[in-house]
């Protein structure tokens, strides 16, 4: 697995330069931005909101300014990283990612960007032309509109170049998720990705990274067991209902909401002998149909109290935003129930049920962490197959970050070819004025042979661009070629200066670590 590397300045204030110089002589750039991003928290961070202090502006302990170039990076927080709680607190729902996308996409830094928001994750994916901008950008969206506060950043992380590319094919192949292997996520990560589509956030990078990433998964899933070992959430449910009441034969289930997931959890109950479903829905008509396909019955919300009282499993994801069951309500309902034990499984996301009903005797309250511990037992099976499909995907990274380079280098060649179309007109333009006229078909042998000689001119440097194998000696060719044919130096931001976004965001920057 790739390292995620984040280094700070706490043990190393005396001499930040050095600690930077380290960081960008590493094999793994990746860590550049955690370690500017440090300085400029440390030296600009007041008390309270982020958006109020942090700007990741330049800072003057340094003797020169660090310009970050375009690049892929991931900023988020998942089931590994934070609790529940927390999860629950920066979750996106579907209706205003449209919204955040559009906020984003003209956000300082930010070329392209993919917002994934799941139950157990709520991630940025972005194409970043300056990244500590887009950085910024991020923290400011987070901390305006869900009150990020500094002591909760350490729950998130920043991933650039490599390490986000690999963490983009760890998702979508399922090694990332709730449940090793959850074979959910596909389809998660394709609908983010349509989202962003349909807004225009993603253009050509996150499509072929998404698209890439799509198509590991489907070779891991092929090469590795873990199409074969994977765990979904309402399997992982199936596992704890029977580890709790051994077996399912005739035990009731109510379901509340008729996701996709509720749906599923439910199903695969009935084929493990429960009996009866009851389906209650905020739409009468959804109700029906989903308790329809379970040979089941649909009931209104007022009675989901009186429906608890006769049920052995309560599987809840309403997508209510406030909770559906309080802490007193659950302890009316076990009372009646005489603490009878009822299993109540919060799928949801945002929660339906308040934490404390768990407190509740009688009421067994498993949430989705609670999931992830009920399945955590059998980890130790999957060791051989993770770490064979962490190969596959170390693998297919480092040979897609080649492409994404070589894509990268499109914009200098474009001027490349601009510059000796400009030089070979003007050189023509003289020799014309000096030894012409000529007749039609000498003038048409003259660009003929300039348009040939400065086809194989550019074909030659923009081979040797893209198939430089390390970015480092790609960097050092692209200034040589810029300096040699005077192109036009492109547009650069320092790391945490504020700049104008650009109106055409299609155009390309080459910006270079000094």
């Amino acid at each position: 697995m790739v390292e995620r590397r984040q280094i700070g300045l706490k043990d190393s204030r005396s001499a930040p330069y050095a600690a930077l110089q380290a960081a960008m002589n590493a094999p793994d750039r990746s860590c550049v931005l955690q370690l500017v991003e440090n300085i400029a928290i440390e030296e600009s961070i007041p008390q309270g909101s982020l958006a109020n202090g942090l700007r990741f502006r330049s800072c003057n302990l340094f003797s020169q300014v660090f310009i970050l170039e375009p690049t892929l990076m991931v900023i988020g927080l998942n089931h590994r990283t934070a609790p529940l709680a927390m999860r629950e607190r920066f979750w996106i729902n579907e209706n205003r990612r449209y919204e955040v996308l559009r906020q984003l996409k003209s956000g300082e830094g930010i070329e392209e960007v993919v917002v994934f928001s799941t139950c157990c994750r709520t991630e940025f994916l972005v194409w970043a032309s300056e990244p500590t901008l887009a950085a910024n950008s991020l923290l400011n969206f987070l901390s305006v509109e869900h009150g990020l506060k500094l002591t909760e950043w350490e729950h998130f992380y920043r991933l650039l170049d490599e390490c986000a590319l690999t963490h983009v094919f760890q998702l979508t192949s399922g090694l990332d998720s709730i449940v090793l292997g959850e074979p959910q996520i596909v389809a998660q990560v394709q609908a983010a990705w349509e989202q962003a589509r349909t807004v225009s956030a993603a253009g050509r990078f996150l499509n072929a990274v998404i698209a890439r990433g799509l198509e590991v998964s489907t070779r891991v899933r092929k090469e590795t067991a873990i199409e074969k070992l994977a765990v979904s959430i309402p399997t992982a449910a199936l596992e704890l209902a029977r580890q709790i009441f051994g077996s399912l034969d005739g035990r009731r289930v109510l379901l509340l909401g008729t996701g996709k997931m509720s749906e599923l959890s439910a199903r695969s109950m009935i084929d493990s002998g429960a009996g009866s479903v009851v389906v209650i829905d905020q739409s009468p008509a959804r109700a029906r149909k989903l308790a329809e396909k379970f040979g089941g019955t649909a009931a209104r919300l007022a009675d989901r109290w009186n429906c608890m009282l006769r049920a052995d499993i309560v599987i809840t994801a309403t997508g209510c935003p406030h909770a559906v069951l309080t802490r007193e309500e659950a302890e009316r309902i076990a009372i009646e129930r005489n603490r009878v034990a009822l299993v109540i499984m919060d799928i949801g996301m945002p929660r339906d049920v308040e934490p404390d009903v768990r407190r509740v005797d009688g009421i067994l309250l498993y949430d989705l962490d609670g999931l992830e511990h009920a399945v955590k037992n059998n980890a130790t099976e999957y060791r051989s197959t993770v770490a064979e499909a962490e190969r596959i995907i170390a693998a297919e990274a480092q040979a897609f970050r080649g492409k994404l380079q070589a894509e990268s280098m499109v914009p200098i060649i474009v001027a490349l070819r601009h510059r000796l179309d400009e030089i070979c007109r003007q050189e023509l333009e003289s020799f014309i004025e000096e030894r012409g006229p000529f007749t039609r078909e000498q003038d048409q042998s003259l660009h003929a042979i300039t348009s040939q000689v400065i086809k194989k001119i550019a074909s030659s440097l923009a081979r040797e661009l893209k198939e430089l194998p390390e970015k480092e000696e790609q960097e050092k060719m692209t200034a040589a070629v810029t300096r040699l044919f005077h192109l036009e130096s492109p547009q650069r931001a320092s790391a945490g200066t504020r700049s104008e976004k650009r109106n055409e965001r299609s155009k390309e920057r080459a910006v270079a670590i000094n």
